[in-house]
């Protein structure tokens, strides 16, 4: 057994498969890549990482009454995320924002992760073929995924308390196979955290710049061929590392720390879309 300790759910003991599973490189990988994308360039308090986020999910699964064939999936579900995460939809022009699904068997099949799975009983195909109603549902319906990003990204974005999202969490349970808010004053805040995440944090113009400078930066990069597609599948540091191993992307990571082009960026509008979101939690 191992134990966890998580910033929304506490202290929660796991078997044994998720500490191997969590020791693996593939996962360890994720402990590096930014949940927030490039947004950690402008506002450094925003630096939690996809792999916080995966357990997150893994976690409120359990909470929930969910199955361990479920909480594994809800761990391994963003295995496939770039570096800086959506970046990488923005950099190829994904405006569905689901690049690391397109990409998400390739790299299971490609990972230690099968292997693990065997020792315990498990195979792969139970997790690429399938149906986990807890870990996702279509939008605008509350799923662990999605619950969990909102009250993560918007306590670690200044939006909420830990406090205000441990007491939401206490008025949610499974109504057949679906999340459901036992109160309708909490459905009403969760909805309204949700808008406010979209609104204020992932579409705020300066946290937009962020990361389509760098999505441009990384673009142009691919082009010329310094950066070979595979290098989106390391971590955060690496790909920093390498773009600024170069004067023009040291200049340019440089560039988008201190604002310079923010002013124009403003004056000419954005050009990166991002997906347009809602949500409606269910209260019984």
């Amino acid at each position: 057994m191992i134990q966890l300790n998580d910033i929304l759910y506490g202290n929660v003991e796991l078997p044994a498969i998720f500490g191997d599973l969590l020791n693996t490189g593939t996962l360890k990988r994720l402990g590096g890549v930014h949940q927030s994308g490039a947004i950690f360039l402008v506002n450094p308090d925003l630096s939690h990482s996809r792999l916080e986020h995966s357990i997150g999910v893994m976690l409120l699964i359990k909470i929930l009454g969910g199955s361990e064939l479920e909480q594994i999936a809800g761990l391994l579900h963003d295995v496939s995320h770039t570096a800086f995460s959506h970046v990488g939809d923005y950099v190829f022009e994904n405006g569905e924002e689901n690049y690391h699904e397109q990409i998400y068997a390739e790299v299971l099949l490609n990972s230690e992760l099968p292997t693990i799975l065997l020792k315990y009983g498990y195979h792969i195909d139970q997790i690429l073929n399938g149906v986990f109603p807890i870990l996702e549902q279509p939008l605008p319906h509350l799923c662990a995924d999605r619950l969990d990003y909102t009250l993560r990204d918007a306590l670690h974005g200044g939006l909420i308390t830990r406090y205000s999202a441990r007491q939401f969490l206490q008025h949610i349970k499974l109504q057949n196979g679906q999340i459901v808010v036992t109160d309708e004053g909490k459905a009403d805040w969760i909805n309204d955290t949700f808008k406010r995440l979209n609104d204020d944090l992932f579409n705020l113009p300066l946290y937009v710049y962020a990361n389509q400078e760098l999505a441009s930066i990384i673009r142009r990069f691919l082009k010329s061929g310094f950066i070979k597609e595979s290098d989106l599948l390391k971590d955060d540091t690496f790909l920093l590392n390498k773009i600024r191993s170069t004067n023009a992307g040291y200049e340019a990571i440089k560039s988008i720390k201190l604002h310079k082009g923010y002013t124009n960026f403003l004056k000419k509008g954005s050009a990166l879309k991002i997906k347009p979101r809602r949500l409606k939690a269910l209260s019984v």
